[in-house]
This record gives C-alpha cells, sequence and structure tokens, in this order.
C-alpha cells in the first residue's frame, strides 16, 4: 500500500533574511524492491520532513520504465507539488531536493534536481554543500565543449560525474571526487541505481535508512521518522553507497586527513529530533545550554529560549541553573515565508508579525534570553526591546555558540564579513548595540564539549577563520558566489 502519512507542521524560523544563517539544502533519495511503498511519495513526506534546510525551491525526480521524469519548481513543498505528484507515482526509485540557494540564483533553472543526459545515460542528482573550486572546474569544462543550462555548482559535479564515468558510474564518482574541493552530500539517481555519496571531510550530513525492503537516503534521520524508515547509519566521510537490484555495496571514495562536520548543524541547521554522527541534536544544544549556565551564570527570575531551536538550550540552562523556565515569545506560526519581506529599515516589523512577548510571565522579571547565535544583530535588538516594553527589569541574552566572525565557504549563506557583527565588534560593543544588560557567548572549547563522542570531528570555521580547505582565494576577492 502507499504510505499515507500525516503532514507535521513545518518547522519555521523566526530570523529575516540576513540576520541568520541560512542553510543551503536538503537532499532525500529512496529505492524500493517491491510495491510496498511509493518513491515519489515517499519523497515528497522526506522533503516535507526536510523542508527547514531549504524553502526556494523544491522538486523530486522518479525512474520509471526506466526513464527520468521530474518535476520541480520555486516554492516549498506544498507549493511546487499543490497539483499532487501526478506521473511521478508508480515509479521504482525517486530523489529529492529542496533548496536555499548559496552559489546560483534563485530561479527555476537553478532548482533540483538535476537531469543530465551523456553517452553512457541519463542521471539525475541533488547536492547539499559547496565546491569551492568550482570556477576553475567549470572554466576547464567549457574550454572542453561543456555547456551548462544554470549557475550552480551542482552541475559542474553534475557533469565531471558524466564525463569521468567511461568505466562506470561508480569509478566516474571516485575520479570526480579526487577533483572536488569543498563540501557535497549527494543523492544520484540513474535507470537502475540510487547511489548516496558524501565528501570525504564529511562536512554535509547524509543518512542511509531502511523501510521493509526499500532503502532511504537523507540529510537528516528526521526524514527517516516521518516516513516510518528505521535509521541504519551515516555515510561515512568519502563513503560512496549504491543500491540496485541486486541490494547494497559500500565503496570507499577519496580518503582525507581529518573530518570536518559543520558543528552548525547543532547550534542551528538541524532538526532537534536528528541525529547527526551519533549525537543527538536536541541533547547537544541541551548540553550547550547546561555549559553556558556553568560558566556564565546570571542571577535572574526565569529563563527563556527564543523559539523554536534555542528551546533546548535554554532547557539546558535552567535546569543547570536551577532558574524556572518559562516561556518569554509567543511565535505567530502562520507567517511562512511567502509574507513580503520587510526592507532594511522595517525589519523590526517582520519580528513583530512572527513573535510578540508574554507579558504576564516577563513584567517584572529579570530574565535570561538563550539564542542560537547572533549574526547581524537586528533581531536581537528588536527581541531584547520587545521584552523590555513588556515590563521585564532586566535582560540577560545568553547565546548558545560563540561569536560569529567569519563567513562560511562550504554550503551555508551567511552574511558578508562587514556584515557579521561579531567580526568588528566586542562582546560589550554588541551587548551596548542589542541594548541588553549582559551578554555571554559559549566558547569554542565548551561548543565542543557538546558533541563529544561524534563519529567526525568538526569544522568551527565560522568561528575561528580556520578552514577544512584553504580559501584564501575567496577571502581575498571577497566572494560568497565561488562561480564568480
Amino acid at each position: 500500500m502507499p504510505l499515507r502519512i500525516k503532514l507535521p507542521k513545518p518547522y519555521q524560523r523566526i530570523k529575516p533574511p540576513g540576520d541568520c544563517m541560512h542553510e543551503e539544502c536538503g537532499v532525500f533519495g529512496v529505492w524500493c524492491a517491491d510495491d510496498s511503498i511509493d518513491p515519489a511519495e515517499a519523497a515528497y513526506y522526506g522533503l516535507f520532513a526536510l523542508q527547514h534546510r531549504g524553502q526556494e525551491s523544491g522538486g523530486i525526480a522518479v525512474v520509471k520504465d526506466g526513464k527520468i521524469d521530474y518535476h520541480k519548481d520555486m516554492g516549498l513543498i506544498s507549493e511546487v507539488f499543490k497539483d499532487g505528484l501526478g506521473s511521478l507515482t508508480g515509479a521504482r526509485s525517486a530523489i529529492g531536493h529542496v533548496r536555499y540557494s548559496t552559489t546560483g540564483d534563485s530561479h527555476l533553472a537553478n532548482a533540483q534536481p538535476l537531469v543530465i543526459s551523456s553517452k553512457k545515460g541519463n542521471l539525475a542528482l541533488a547536492h547539499n554543500g559547496n565546491l569551492i573550486n568550482a570556477k576553475e572546474l567549470r572554466d576547464d569544462l567549457e574550454n572542453n565543449g561543456a555547456i551548462f543550462q544554470t549557475s550552480i555548482d551542482s552541475e559542474v559535479l553534475a557533469s565531471l560525474i558524466a564525463k569521468n564515468g567511461r568505466n562506470g558510474i561508480i569509478e566516474g564518482i571516485k575520479t570526480t571526487m579526487e577533483q572536488l574541493k569543498g563540501s557535497y552530500a549527494l543523492v544520484i539517481m540513474t535507470p537502475d541505481q540510487l547511489i548516496g555519496v558524501r565528501d570525504p571531510k564529511g562536512i554535509r550530513p547524509i543518512a542511509l535508512g531502511k523501510i521493509d525492503n526499500s532503502f532511504v537516503f537523507a540529510s537528516e534521520s528526521c526524514a527517516f521518522d516521518t516516513i516510518g524508515a528505521e535509521f541504519i547509519r551515516d555515510l561515512r566521510p568519502g563513503e560512496i553507497i549504491a543500491i540496485d537490484k541486486d541490494g547494497l555495496k559500500s565503496y570507499q571514495g577519496t580518503r582525507a586527513m581529518d573530518t570536518a562536520l559543520c558543528i552548525f548543524e547543532f547550534v542551528y541547521f538541524a532538526r532537534p529530533d536528528s541525529d547527526i554522527d551519533g549525537i543527538c541534536v536536541h541533547k547537544a544544544r541541551e548540553r550547550a545550554g547546561a555549559m553556558l549556565a556553568i560558566t556564565n551564570p546570571v542571577d535572574a527570575d526565569i529563563v527563556a529560549g527564543v523559539p523554536d531551536s534555542a528551546r533546548p538550550a535554554a532547557m539546558g540552562y535552567a535546569e543547570q541553573s536551577k532558574i524556572p523556565y518559562k516561556k518569554a515569545l509567543a511565535k505567530n506560526r502562520y507567517v511562512g515565508r511567502t509574507f513580503i519581506q520587510p526592507a532594511q529599515g522595517k525589519r523590526e516589523v517582520g519580528v513583530s508579525l512572527k513573535l510578540n512577548a508574554l507579558k504576564r510571565n516577563v513584567y517584572g522579571q529579570r530574565v535570561i534570553l538563550v539564542d542560537d547565535s547572533i549574526v547581524r544583530g537586528t533581531t536581537s535588538k528588536r527581541i531584547v526591546e520587545m521584552i523590555k516594553l513588556a515590563g521585564a527589569k532586566e535582560v540577560h541574552m545568553q547565546i548558545s555558540s560563540p561569536p560569529i566572525k567569519y563567513p562560511c565557504f562550504f554550503g551555508i549563506d551567511t552574511s558578508s564579513h562587514d556584515q557579521l557583527i561579531g567580526s568588528k565588534n566586542s562582546v560589550e560593543e554588541i551587548k551596548k548595540l542589542i541594548c541588553a544588560d549582559s551578554l555571554n557567548y559559549l566558547s569554542i572549547e565548551d561548543l565542543l564539549k557538546t558533541v563529544e563522542g561524534a563519529a567526525c570531528n568538526f569544522c568551527v570555521g565560522c568561528f575561528s577563520g580556520e578552514y577544512p580547505e584553504n580559501v584564501d582565494h575567496l577571502l581575498k576577492c571577497g566572494k560568497k558566489n565561488v562561480l564568480d
């Protein structure tokens, strides 16, 4: 029987564009050994669970009768498939993608999955990550006659796999991995195979699951829960897993000297109900809050968290400090991505439409307000003002990550160096700018303690300026789009 699953509520964000760190994409893939589930329907629900990773565009590609069919469009998954799955149903395998653009403009031509044709046949590809040598690779391909239809690095990757696949797609992927620099979690589909790939440093996550006799790939394990699949394990850095009618095979691609999983998966990006490389996201955030309470104690009456990603940290702070946890902010869950975003000078209007202070909880109270990060500071300032206007005596900001001082080039759309409030201001200066009574951050060392025991080491480049790959050429020119 096809899947029939009640849709969960979308995992929404509060901060407006430019005042938060945007994850790039979510990927999903499913190979069905029988007719127990419908791949397109499974992909739809899986992408719905990954919607927080990208809200600009989405799509699904399937293999049906030996051919690849697909549909993609701008908007949320519910908008892309507002008229149903149509001809995509009844397939044997499917891959899907939700996108937030980091390289390439936000328009339909850059939506994924990408479907390309080559002498060796057709393939569809969905990519989460960022190639820092994409321009050099693209220039070389164009000099040898390649023609590109998009402005995204994912097409460079797909073209390389097709070009290098003379001895089969697995060898093509291995050869391509030797040429790539940067981050990538991939699902690739051919008429007779489904393949998952993780970059050698494990910067971006991807996991393997199983439902009955069918296998599933997803950026996060929460997608498995949505479709009733069992989590098997995370792909190892540099691993290639291929699934076909004969079952599952694992191959080791390029190896790296060290691993560097993005630490921001645990700070903000991933859903709290996901497990990544052996660490529960919710527990890591709780530990971050507890660590804040130990290293930065504050005398106050209540602890509150900025919805939604900071709530586990606030709960951890409250439990460790023995200060009561209360909600200080109510969230309007009916303001989504389609609402017209306010202009620069009116960002506070957008925050007010999404959040409102709970006056009965904060009036006359000294409030510890926990948030996961401060990027520009616009939202933090407005929230502090909102709580004080509601009658709070004091507002003490506690941030469950270090100051963000440096841009990211590995699949996260951070603001430019000049717009990062932590890059040009001291903690004391930031405190004054956001009008807080005190401000404390978690140190890099303490943040890493919250994910001890993980199967990977971590990239903390946005905090330290030390990256897992050499990015001097990008820092020098100040470009976020590696194809510029």
